[in-house]
This record gives structure tokens, C-alpha cells and sequence, in this order.
């Protein structure tokens, strides 16, 4: 977040106790970062889980004036609430199409991602022509038609797709051999469809260089400052800060407990910042310790940080309250009303979801509703 960007939006900044600073200007640095990485190939957005979680409404048409014009979103609801704000844009749906999303479909200009046979026969036997993406699984297993029956659909006479797409499983472990077949086999499958774009990577794809751009990349979670790979170099910008606001200061004696189940019992005589942030507003509990076997790998455990400076989350997070041990702090660096940082420019995005057990994307898309949002740039 820069401080000298001006809010284009702002909601009762003082009313709540969480709040979450959305650096816009940092997004759009972060797409023209991937534009520039995927080389000749068009750069899209992937805005699904309302942009990760930081509000699609907003975060969608900041992308369409930098230049994007291909947005995926899950559902083809997420997609008709951003075609009034996107009127020249592509807008793919994920998640394909069914009988009771095909009238929406249509009425609002989506173009469904077909994922099966079933889906393929009905889109083409139902839409008059209208455009549609072809998914085909060279080694998730998730979505996507076989190798075998995209080919097949190929030489069908139906409608040509305007798009064949497909999707990595590692493509944020760059040496993982699954990555090299995926890319074998998806342009051993090219020819089938030929004149057609395509479509490989994904943020992590991206990295793993020009053999996977094909003709328009996918980015998401590098766009909203996650890292897209543990081995890949992080060169992006910062775009969610989230901050608590510190209820009180108490102290407390050596070997007295803090929060439930009295887990944690103090070693020494100490000072705590009560905030008012819990798992209900995303702040995981596994973040406190509570049974998450990832923990190991963090043995500093979840950290807040106020003016720079770290402090530890002590006892189990609460619904709507977290404790954290400032006795280390001067007391005058911190008091009731003062603002503890839960993730931004101290704590990182991975730094926050490893402590919690857990990775950056669902990280962002559990933030709750009742933050307090300011959208910067």
C-alpha cells in the first residue's frame, strides 16, 4: 500500500475492528508483470472467488483498464454479475454449463468451459453457434474431457471451440515431471484443433516459460501477491494489507492460562494485546496451533506485527478475538485502539497461510465480511 494513493472507496473506516487495505495500483503492477512474462501471448485475469476474495466488483474493471480482456470466473453467476462491468470483455465460466445455467449463460454473453462429452452435446445441440471453450485433462484428473474424446469431439462436425485450454497440477514445483507430459501432450493434442487458440498456464505456468503460453495465460494468485511457486521468485507487489484493532492491554501472571482449553500457560509474567479478529473473519484457528501437523514447518508460529515489529499470537484464536504477546514491546509502542497488522508488508501472504497450515488461496478467499475495506489506486 502506498501512502500517497488516494481511496477510490471507503467504508466506515473507524466502525469495525478488522480492516483490510486493498492496494488496486498493486494488482494492475502485478498483471502488467505477468503480461510481460507471457511474452506474445495475451494475458487474462482469473477473478473467480470474488478476485480472490478482494472483491470482483472492483478489482475486474481496474484489470480492464490495463489492457485485460479475458477474465475467468467459477460460475456463470459470478459471471453476470461482472458483465455490466465488463461490457467488451470475454468472460469464461469454469465450471462449464447445465440445464439451469444455460439461459443465464446466454442472456449475459458467457462462454462456458466444457468439461465432458454431456456438456459438449448439450451446449452444441442448444446455443446456435455461440462461442464456447474446450477444457481437455492431460493429467489432473479434475475437469476437462479425455485426450481421446476431445479428439473425438474434434472430428464430430460440432461447432469448433474459440478456445482449447487445459491445466497444470504442479506447475508451482517447476522441476516436477508431471509438468513436461502435460506440456507434450497438450501440444500433441494442438493439431486436432488447429487455427483454434490455446490456452496452458496458470500463474505458476507462466514461470515455467514459453513452450506454455500458447495464446493466452491464466494468472490468478500471483496477481493478488501470492507467490506462484515455493521455488519461484517472488517479484510481486504487496496488494492486501490486513490489520486488527487492539481492544485491550492485560496483564497477566506467570503460569495463569490464556483462552480456551487453557492450552497455553505462561512462563512468565506477561502483557497481551486482545484483538478483535477470529476465525470468523478468516484469522484460522489452526493458526493458534490447534492440531495443524503443517505447524512444524513454521516453528515460529503465527506472528502479527505492529510497526514492523513482530509479536506472537499466544493461546487459541477465538471467533472473534485473537491474543497476542507484547510483552517484549516498550509500553508505550503499543495501546487499546492501535492497529496490529495480520498480513501485508511485514507478514507475507505465505507467511500467514503456512503458519495457519495452510496455502495462500485459501488464505484470501476466507477473508469474512465484516473487515472494513479501503481500496487504494
Amino acid at each position: 500500500m502506498t501512502s500517497t494513493q488516494s481511496p477510490i472507496e471507503h467504508r466506515s473506516a473507524s466502525a469495525g475492528t478488522t480492516r483490510l487495505s486493498i492496494d488496486l495500483g498493486a494488482l494492475a503492477a502485478n498483471w502488467r508483470k505477468m503480461r510481460d512474462l507471457s511474452g506474445s501471448a495475451r494475458c487474462g485475469a482469473a477473478v473467480k472467488a470474488d478476485a480472490y476474495g478482494i472483491g470482483a466488483e472492483i478489482a475486474a474493471p481496474r484489470l480492464a483498464r490495463e489492457g485485460c480482456r479475458d477474465f475467468f470466473v467459477a460460475d456463470a453467476n459470478e459471471g453476470a454479475q461482472l458483465r455490466p462491468l465488463l461490457p467488451d470483455a470475454r468472460i469464461y465460466v469454469l465450471n462449464g454449463v447445465f440445464e439451469g445455467s444455460f439461459a443465464q449463460t446466454l442472456a449475459h454473453d458467457l462462454v462456458p468451459i466444457i468439461n465432458s462429452p454431456a456438456q459438449a452435446d448439450f451446449w452444441c445441440s442448444n446455443a446456435d453457434n455461440r462461442a464456447y471453450a474446450l477444457h481437455i485433462d492431460t493429467g489432473m484428473n479434475r475437469m476437462g474431457l479425455t485426450p481421446e474424446q476431445a479428439v473425438a469431439h474434434s472430428q464430430s462436425g460440432a461447432p469448433s471451440p474459440c478456445l482449447v485450454l487445459s491445466h497444470f497440477a504442479c506447475a508451482d514445483e517447476p522441476d516436477h515431471p508431471l509438468n513436461a507430459r502435460q506440456i507434450k501432450l497438450f501440444e500433441a493434442l494442438k493439431p486436432s484443433f488447429a487455427g483454434i487458440e490455446a490456452s496452458l498456464a496458470n500463474s505458476g505456468g507462466i514461470f515455467l516459460g514459453s513452450s506454455c503460453h500458447h495464446d493466452l495465460t491464466r494468472p490468478g494468485i500471483a496477481l493478488y501477491g501470492g507467490e506462484p511457486g515455493a521455488h519461484l521468485p517472488n517479484r510481486l507487489h504487496t496488494v492486501v494489507t490486513a490489520e486488527t484493532r487492539v481492544l485491550l492491554i492485560r496483564d497477566a501472571k506467570a503460569g495463569e492460562s490464556v483462552s480456551y482449553g487453557a492450552a497455553h500457560v505462561l512462563t512468565r509474567d506477561s502483557r497481551i494485546a486482545v484483538c478483535g479478529v477470529g476465525y470468523a473473519d478468516g484469522f484460522h484457528r489452526s493458526a493458534s496451533g490447534a492440531g495443524v501437523p503443517l505447524r512444524s514447518a513454521v516453528p515460529q508460529g503465527t506472528c502479527g506485527a505492529i510497526n514492523g515489529v513482530q509479536i506472537p499470537v499466544i493461546g487459541k484464536i477465538t471467533m472473534d478475538l485473537t491474543m497476542f504477546d507484547v510483552t517484549d514491546l516498550p509500553e508505550d509502542a503499543i495501546n487499546a485502539g492501535d492497529w496490529v497488522e495480520l498480513l501485508g508488508p511485514t507478514i507475507t501472504l505465505e507467511q500467514a497461510a503456512g503458519a495457519a497450515g495452510t496455502i495462500s488461496y485459501e488464505l484470501l478467499t476466507s477473508l469474512g465480511r465484516r473487515h472494513t475495506r479501503s481500496y487504494l489506486g
